[in-house]
């Protein structure tokens, strides 16, 4: 029985390993934590009325709501959504009700993910702490976000 000679073979994977290793894209991965809705909460929300802030994303506009009726729409702009008017009204709501730490985000079946992302990362995101006209440093929006299908 001739034996198996896989020196050529060593040698091409002393060369092609390194390369490979050096060529190697290495992405950083961001999580987010959301909570999701569940049944239980949903019994607790109905026995205890809440004032509660949605963003949905809908396809012509942004809408905030309160849980019952959509309080403001803000219309696309140059064909975007206009972020920051949506963070200007989110911070009159953080000046309205300092203590409310949580906002859902809700959405369109056909929207794309990296509006979504935009969206939440203006509800959570930080924005200026402004009292008697002059900033004071930064304050955390709405950190603790949801994400749902639009009515």
């Amino acid at each position: 029985m001739p034996e198996l000679d896989i020196t050529t073979f060593l040698n091409l994977m002393v060369v092609l390993v390194p390369f490979l290793l050096i060529s190697a894209v290495f992405s950083r991965v961001t999580i987010l934590e959301l909570s999701v809705p569940t049944a239980a909460a949903a019994s607790a929300a109905v026995s205890r009325p809440n004032f509660s802030i949605e963003v949905i994303v809908r396809d012509a506009q942004l809408e905030i709501a309160d849980g019952a009726r959509v309080v403001a729409a803000i219309p696309k702009r140059d064909g975007r959504y206009d972020l920051e008017k949506l963070s200007a009204l989110l911070t009159r709501l953080k000046a309205d009700y300092p203590e409310k730490e949580d906002a859902t985000v809700l959405m369109e079946p056909d929207i794309e993910y990296d509006y979504l992302i935009q969206v939440m990362d203006t509800v959570r995101g930080v924005a200026s702490a402004a009292q008697d006209g002059q900033e004071h440093g930064t304050a955390t929006l709405f950190p603790d976000i949801s994400i749902g299908d639009a009515p």
